[in-house]
């Protein structure tokens, strides 16, 4: 029996299909852009996300990743800067992401959201974030949090993206790496290889069915009714 559904745009209504859910992705290994958030000369947040890019790498994907120096803060320039349309061809070009940050204050840091924030909604009719994965990981200077990474979450929830379950919070990172800037042995390094793992799973599983993932019920009926007036105006 099928429920009455009056406020229900029949024509706009479609039936969640598993088949839709199983078509074959791209054959070029994942793309995944990595972001930190520190200038610092030593940036642990920078060696973090450089010790996750090799793994990504063992793992198959291609990555790049963008230094944040020379990035000058949103609406401070027009968006034709040259750092701005570096950043954005790289999310363009990319099918998932990792974005790591410092926690200061309790919170993400500025050379963090002003990368996010450069990112826009859209790009003409292109949301360059929307379906995209996006793995979050952050860096403290003492014990254990995860403000940054809640932080980051919600900023992947508002750019479109899914973000994978798990993360990674390495405490005091000035104690993780060596004198060569490599990574030490540990639980932090382990929960590391966990998320990069996490994160190329699911980019091979939804890349390829991203635009059917994303696509919404609401956006489709909007689409449809400003393609009604259109038409409606011309006749006029």
């Amino acid at each position: 029996m099928t429920p009455e559904l009056p406020n229900l745009d029949r024509k706009q209504f479609r039936h969640p299909c598993s088949q839709s859910l199983l078509q074959p992705g791209p054959e070029h290994p994942p793309r995944i852009l990595l972001l930190y958030g520190s200038l610092r000369k030593r940036s642990f947040s920078r060696l973090v996300t450089e010790e996750a890019a090799r793994l990504l790498q063992a793992m198959g994907a291609e990555t790049r990743t963008f230094n944040p120096a020379g990035l000058p803060l949103p609406d401070e320039v027009e968006a034709d800067h040259p750092k701005v349309q570096e950043l954005r061809e790289l999310v363009q070009w990319c099918e998932g992401m990792v974005w790591c940050s410092p926690e200061r204050h309790g919170a993400m840091t500025g050379v963090m959201k002003a990368q996010i924030d450069w990112i826009p909604l859209s790009l003409g009719a292109v949301r360059p974030t929307q379906g995209k994965t996006l793995a979050v990981m952050q860096v403290s200077g003492g014990s254990q949090s995860f403000n940054a990474v809640n932080q980051l979450r919600v900023l992947g929830r508002w750019m479109r993206m899914i973000t994978i379950p798990n993360q990674s919070s390495v405490a005091k990172a000035f104690l993780e790496f060596d004198d060569n800037d490599r990574m030490r042995p540990s639980p932090y390094y382990n929960r590391i290889v966990d998320v990069m793992e996490e994160l190329t799973k699911f980019t091979l599983l939804t890349r390829g069915c991203s635009e059917y993932l994303t696509d919404r019920y609401s956006e489709r009926v909007e689409s449809a009714e400003q393609l009604s007036a259109r038409v409606n105006q011309r006749a006029i």
